[in-house]
């Protein structure tokens, strides 16, 4: 067909699917506030496909090379700027794994455009819109009913950890793991920390964030 070999109307029809499918998926991260948004994923799946079409380009013009040699570059060498968007904050956060990931995404759905591989970078690309939409929300949904939540907390240093620790075993929690926060900066007669904590039934973190915020000396709460 004439819309796999490398010709004018291929180039075009390659190019304007990989801006429009890399920035719906871009558009989705951008919508969020994420570091990589509308205009990296376009730019990262049109590069992709460009690179794609010029190796076919040169296989098919020249006779020589291999026609996903390119492609394989971009695959391994992604990952640098996938990288760029992985942050862990001061709090032991990992930020932007999925992000990261989507920009790996996006350049197979440009390898796969500039190869003209059209059904499978239409199908890629639209899996993995509702993986960054629909999933998100059951992801969110999941994390909220899971036993084991991670919460950063300040407490009065006029109560004592062990006093604290009592407090949140009568609320049938146990603690998994426990690690002062030397990084932040509180106030004096604060000391902060971050607990991970177990409960030994499914219930709502929201319940149970109000019930140890009631825990005597506890100044200020969050779930991580």
């Amino acid at each position: 067909m004439v819309i796999r070999e490398v010709t004018y109307l291929s180039i075009l029809i390659r190019i304007l699917a990989a801006f429009a499918l890399g920035g719906i998926i871009g558009m989705e991260r951008g919508m969020k506030n994420r570091p990589a948004g509308l205009r990296t994923y376009m730019l990262v799946c049109v590069g992709a496909c460009l690179i794609m079409l010029t190796n076919q380009y040169i296989y098919q013009v020249f006779g020589t090379g291999d026609p996903v040699r390119m492609g394989s570059q971009v695959v391994s060498g992604i990952g640098f700027l996938g990288a760029g968007t992985i942050v862990v904050t001061k709090r032991n956060q990992i930020r932007g794994l999925t992000t990261a990931a989507g920009l790996w995404a996006a350049a197979a759905v440009g390898l796969a455009i500039g190869i003209g591989f059209y059904e499978a970078a239409v199908l890629g690309g639209c899996a993995i819109y509702i993986v960054l939409t629909v999933m998100h929300r059951w992801d969110d949904r999941m994390h909220r009913n899971s036993r084991i939540m991670e919460i950063y907390v300040e407490l009065s240093t006029a109560v004592t950890l062990g006093s604290f620790i009592r407090g949140i075993r009568e609320l049938g929690l146990d603690i998994d793991n426990f690690q002062l926060d030397h990084t932040e900066v509180s106030e004096e007669g604060i000391r902060s920390f971050i607990v991970t904590l177990k409960s030994k039934a499914k219930r709502s973190h929201q319940l149970l964030l109000d019930k140890i915020r009631a825990v005597d000396g506890v100044v200020y709460l969050e779930e991580l």
